[in-house]
Order: structure tokens, then C-alpha cells, then sequence
């Protein structure tokens, strides 16, 4: 879907300030409207960023306070509105002061449309355990994982802990680098310290503070702790979250206002076949599945209940082993088979008892899981789901899948569900999810490859000719038009499905 083009569709209109401009943040977003008979208003591609090009921050601002007069409700990332996207906040040399300004814009329109809905998400800012500055500033290329560690001693230390020689560990980065660094993570933290100022005052509600590529112990965690404390000092009349994730949470976001804006309230029980692995602390992420879950559905404006008559939200909980679908093939044992089966036999049965079930494919990192995906279609029933997500981390994932399976409960509610939307969205999922990240991208040195031009038209012919194989099993009529790469690597991908229908 082009940015600066909306959804059809004659119900609710919601505009959206993406995160950036991947289809994460712009088409699955438009997809979860879809599924409500909902419009999204985009801005115009032109202002959007491209990779390490900043998005156009004041005109994009400007796209947002005009949009205000003629949407029902609004989705606002406040890393596209002060920085100009996602990794513009990790580059940009924009100074603090033209940032508060810059979301100054959130009270504006409060002031002009007192009774709009008004969601925002602002990000806790990463610092990756690699070595890749292609979202980083150029010094990550040699001083990226040290300044991840460093972040984890100075939380450990912060907690009372001891252990790492921080001295020695400062020592080995030199000090304009760590200086450049904290001053980024400074500035970002002010943003989101004046973003609970704006949900005090009632301009944004809710108010989500995510964080993406974190851990038990990072310099983002420890800045969530201070953001917390002062989540519950200041008398917020609204609701502010904070939990892991980043490219979902547009999706999420436009769910809930559906429910807002349709007077509809989702309602989901959990399910799980290894109820000790909602105990688990997911690769990337710096807390217990358990209360990411929890704050998901909310986040979603949904509920989680005991009722065994409510959509099930079905969990295939995370590996163990921690293992990751991108950079290495993991050898498949007995017991992941045996988890795979466990799985699919409860999804069988819940279907079976007549429950609509949401499958959350958590096992693996950055990818669903083909053992999983097996068992289903030996059941006969894995296009039989109402939503399906399995990529990236956990909490892309968990997300994507609350968006859509909200969105379909309220939709349902309110008369607008359009169950051709709804099975489109679960293809595109299914395909990319698994067949691409899982199988397909398996052949592009595991997901790490960036491309030139030649090699990238000719890997988006490759692409599109074995997955519409799959796809032909799947799904008989329904073929992929195209394939694209937004990042110019193979990590993620875009596709476009046609002929698919309820």
C-alpha cells in the first residue's frame, strides 16, 4: 500500500503518524482498519523517511494537526513527530529543544478537537548487541556491542549489583563517542518524560511507552524504571503502558481506537499448551511473557477473561533454548516436534468446541515455526485461525495477532466485520511470517543480506515464484502480485496478495 494513499472504506477514519515507513508501520496497520470496514489517512510518501533519510518532522506535524479536523481518532508515534521516524531518533542531531516543540503539536490539537481520541507511543531508545550501524550512528560499526554492555553495568550498578570493571569497560570507548551516545539517550529520555507531562494533561490517552531489542539488564530497562516511578506520581487521568515492542504497536493502536470509535470491547482468554513458557523471558525483551500479554490486550483496548466461550489467544510460548530463526537453521529435535504437536492438538480442540482461536507463534525469534506450521495443516486447520502472527520478536508478533483478532471481535460487534479483509491479513501473515522468514529467506545468508539493485530485483523474482508455490497450497487462487524489499536487505520484505476472499 502506497503511503499517501488510504484504505477505502465508508466506516470510521483514523489517521496515523507511523513509527516509519516500513509496511509494518503502514500496511498492517491499514490492514487491521481494513478488517473494521475502517479507512486509514497516511501522510504523503514524500514526507515519510527512507531508511536513514529523515522523515520531513515539521511537515509531518503539520499533516497531523490538518488531519485532526477530519478523523475520528488519531495514532501518533512521537518518534516520527520530533525526529522525523524511528531511526532518526537514534541519529538525528536534532537538539531537544526543537523536539519539545515539535510535540508541542499533541497539545495544539487537544486544544482545537477537546473530545478527539488521541493515542500516542513513544519509544525507549535501543542500544543493539551488534555491530551493524545501518539503524545506529556510524560509530556502532566498532563500538555498538560495548555500548550495549555498558548500558547493562551501569543498570546492574544502579541496582546495588557488582561485578564488570565499568572503568575499564568506559575506558576501551572513547569518551566522544560515549559522550554522543548518553547525550541520545538523554534527549530521548526527556522526550518520553515530556510525553507523561502530555497524558497529565490529558492530550494523549493511552499513552504507550515500548521498547524494542532490550533486555533483563539494559540502559533502556533502567530508564523504564524512572519512567514508571514517575507514571505513578504524576496524576495521569488516563492510561499509560509500558512494555516490549515497537513495530506493532501502530497496529495496536488503531485496534483500540476501532473499539473506541465502535463502542465494542475485545475479549480474549489465554491458552497455552506449556503454561511455563508465559513465564519466560523472550529473546529481546526484559520481562515475563506473562504481563507483556497482559499489556498487549490492553493496549488494544481488550480484555483478557476466564471465559471459555471468549476468542482463544493462543500461545505457542517461547523456546527455551532461546533460539532465533535469523543468522543460524536450528536443528529440530524430539522435543520441538513434541511442542509443535501439543500445540496444534489445542488449537484442534478449541476449534473443534466451536472457539475462535488466535495463534501467537512466540516459539522462535524472527519467524514461525515449521514444525508448528506442519502440525496445523496435518489438521487440516491452519486457515481456520482468525489471526496469525510469528515474526521478529515476541512482542511484534503477540501484537500483530491482538490487533487483528480485536479488530474482528469489534467489527462483529458493531456490523462492519469484513471477513475478506480479515483472511487477507492472516494470508499475508502466514506467508511472510512463515513461509518467507521461516523457509524462503533461509537461502539469503539466513536473513543478513543487503542488496545492490541487480541482486535485489532478481531476489524479488526468486521470492515471489516459491512463495506463491506456497501459497498455492494454502490458499488455491490467491497469488502474490509483488515483492519488495524496503530496507534494500533481506531481513523483512513486502508482499502484495490478490484474490483472496472469506
Amino acid at each position: 500500500m502506497s503511503a499517501d494513499a488510504s484504505s477505502s472504506g465508508r466506516g470510521p477514519r483514523i489517521a496515523l503518524l507511523p513509527l516509519d515507513e516500513r509496511p509494518v508501520n503502514v500496511r498492517l496497520p491499514a490492514d487491521v482498519a481494513a478488517i473494521a470496514g475502517a479507512s486509514l489517512a497516511l501522510p504523503p510518501r514524500e514526507t515519510l523517511p527512507d531508511l536513514r533519510k529523515a522523515g520531513r518532522a515539521d511537515e509531518l506535524g503539520a499533516w497531523l494537526e490538518a488531519a485532526s479536523d477530519a478523523a475520528d481518532a488519531l495514532v501518533v508515534s512521537t518518534d516520527m513527530l520530533c525526529y522525523g521516524g524511528l531511526i532518526a531518533a537514534r541519529t538525528s542531531a536534532d537538539p531537544l529543544a526543537t523536539a519539545l516543540g515539535r510535540l508541542e503539536a499533541l497539545r495544539a490539537i487537544r486544544e482545537r478537537h477537546p473530545a478527539l481520541p488521541v493515542a500516542a507511543v513513544t519509544l525507549v531508545m535501543r542500544a543493539s548487541d551488534s555491530y551493524n550501524p545501518q539503524e545506529e550512528p556510524d560509530y556502532w560499526a566498532t563500538h555498538g556491542r560495548e555500548l550495549h554492555r555498558l548500558g547493562a553495568v551501569h543498570h546492574r550498578a544502579f541496582a546495588g549489583q557488582t561485578g564488570a570493571d565499568l572503568a575499564a569497560l568506559e575506558a576501551g570507548i572513547p569518551r566522544d563517542i560515549r559522550l554522543d551516545f548518553e547525550r541520545r539517550r538523554l534527549r530521548n529520555h526527556q522526550i518520553n518524560l515530556h510525553a507523561l507531562s502530555l497524558a497529565a494533561d490529558g492530550a494523549i490517552d493511552p499513552l504507550l511507552i515500548t521498547a524494542d531489542d532490550t533486555a533483563e539488564f539494559a540502559a533502556g530497562t533502567m530508564e523504564q524504571l524512572w519512567l514508571t516511578q514517575w507514571s505513578r506520581i504524576l496524576p495521569i487521568p488516563g492510561q499509560v503502558l509500558m512494555y516490549p515492542g515497537a513495530d506493532e504497536v501502530g497496529a495496536v493502536l488503531v485496534a483500540r481506537q476501532l473499539a473506541l470509535i465502535l463502542d465494542g470491547t475485545a475479549r480474549f482468554r489465554v491458552e497455552c499448551a506449556d503454561p511455563a513458557g508465559l513465564e519466560r523471558i523472550p529473546n529481546f525483551e526484559n520481562g515475563p511473557l506473562r504481563v507483556a500479554i497482559d499489556r498487549q490486550v490492553r493496549a488494544a483496548g481488550a480484555e483478557l477473561v476466564d471465559d471459555a466461550g471468549a476468542m482463544a489467544l493462543l500461545v505457542h510460548a517461547p523456546d527455551s533454548r532461546r533460539r532465533d530463526l535469523c543468522g543460524h537453521i536450528p536443528q529440530f529435535d524430539g522435543d520441538d516436534r513434541n511442542d509443535a504437536a501439543r500445540t496444534a492438538e489445542l488449537a484442534l480442540r478449541l476449534l473443534e468446541g466451536g472457539r475462535d482461536v488466535a495463534l501467537a507463534d512466540l516459539r522462535y525469534s524472527n519467524g514461525g515455526d515449521p514444525l508448528l506450521i506442519d502440525a496445523l495443516r496435518e489438521r487440516g486447520i491452519l486457515t481456520r485461525l482468525a489471526a496469525y502472527g510469528g515474526w521478529n520478536t515476541a512482542g511484534n508478533a503477540l501484537g500483530s495477532v491482538v490487533a487483528a483478532a480485536a479488530a474482528t471481535q469489534v467489527a462483529r460487534g458493531a456490523g462492519t466485520y469484513d471477513a475478506a479483509a480479515a483472511r487477507r491479513l492472516l494470508l499475508h501473515r502466514l506467508i511472510e511470517d512463515w513461509g518467507y522468514q521461516s523457509v524462503v529467506r533461509r537461502a539469503y545468508d539466513a536473513g543478513l543480506r543487503s542488496f545492490d539493485a541487480p541482486g535485489e530485483a532478481a531476489a524479488a523474482r526468486d521470492v515471489a515464484r516459491e512463495l506463491n508455490a506456497l501459497l498455492a497450497e494454502l490458499a488455491p487462487g490467491t497469488t502474490i502480485d509483488s515483492v519488495s524489499f524496503p530496507w534494500h536487505r533481506s531481513f523483512e520484505l513486502d508482499v502484495t496478495l490478490t484474490g483472496a476472499t472469506a
